[in-house]
């Protein structure tokens, strides 16, 4: 049975594609005889025609990578694109180096374990990337025994 015709009068009815247009297998010979569009309109209404719908791209795979991805797995170098500074930018490696230091110094300056022309000292040291981390900066304090109070445990 050739339903060529009504198949692209259904299409145009239905603002859809020809291949979204579904006709019921059972009901074949109701449609053959449909010539008119009103005859495919009272199909359509009687339910013989139907559009099917749309077919999506299923986001699955992409939410099982993302939680991968959260996890920490699938970063190995096989999935890098950017070059090494790309991915973390010198600027903000220095950032996250810089604040703790800065920080801690303001609180030792602040609390009173150190004067400001040691802070001064120490922040400028700081500056120039002598030290590579908050501990390191801290057992220089302490070799140094500028202290003017003792730390506390934890410090």
């Amino acid at each position: 049975m050739d339903l060529t015709n009504q198949r692209r009068m259904a299409a145009e009815i239905l603002k859809c594609g020809e291949n979204r247009v579904w006709i019921d297998p059972e009901r074949m010979e109701d449609v053959a005889d449909a010539v008119t569009r009103r005859d495919i309109r009272n199909l359509i209404k009687t339910r013989a025609i139907l559009k099917k719908q749309k077919k999506g791209i299923s986001s699955g795979r992409l939410k099982h990578r993302k939680k991968q991805l959260k996890k920490g797995r699938q970063r190995g170098p096989g999935s890098r694109k950017g070059a090494k500074y790309a991915r973390r930018p010198r600027k903000e490696v220095w950032m996250g180096t810089i604040r703790p230091i800065r920080r801690e110094l303001k609180h030792l300056r602040d609390e009173g374990y150190i004067d400001a022309s040691t802070y001064r000292q120490y922040y400028r040291h700081a500056k120039g990337n002598l030290y590579r981390n908050r501990a390191h900066l801290l057992s220089h304090i302490k070799a140094e025994g500028v202290l003017i109070k003792p730390l506390e445990e934890g410090k």
